[in-house]
């Protein structure tokens, strides 16, 4: 049994520590945002928030997150998170979706950390997450729009 600290609530996850944790929260706690897309951390459809920072759930084993407290794109709030879900919304961003929640938590994790970020910084930040609907222009203009609105 694993416990777990989950968008604000504990859970218990009765599966093996060396599940990925992308199936503990999608198959044991059927929150479905968070997406399987390469399995091997190469595209970021899975990207979720361990203790605040972006990691990839594909390739994050259950038993390593220990007390760590992890956010899905379901659990995302506060004024970095509102900026970047009104950004998205308002420059439509979104075409298929299939990778946008993985997307908007790296956006979350860097403006989070940097309130101020250049081209470069985004592409730094957003390195590894895959849009195979190629919506990369739209994406960073949503990450520069979110920065303005919480400057």
């Amino acid at each position: 049994m694993t416990k777990l600290t989950l968008n604000g609530r504990t859970y218990e996850v009765e599966a093996d520590p060396e599940m990925p944790l992308l199936w503990a929260i999608r198959d044991h706690l059927n929150l479905t945002g968070t997406k399987y897309g390469c399995g091997i951390a190469q595209c970021g459809a899975c990207t979720v928030h361990v203790d605040g920072q972006p990691v990839r759930s594909c390739q994050t084993r259950l038993g390593d997150v220990g007390e760590g407290k992890i956010t899905t794109i379901e659990g995302i709030s506060g004024p970095v998170a509102e900026a970047v879900r009104t950004a998205w919304r308002q420059l439509d961003v979104v075409q298929c979706g299939y990778c946008q929640s993985g997307q908007m938590m790296s956006a979350i994790g860097l403006l989070s950390e940097n309130r101020t970020p250049s081209d470069a910084d985004i592409d730094a930040a957003m390195d590894g997450n895959v849009c195979r609907c190629g919506t990369y222009q739209r994406i960073r203009a949503a990450i520069h729009d979110a920065a303005r609105s919480l400057a």
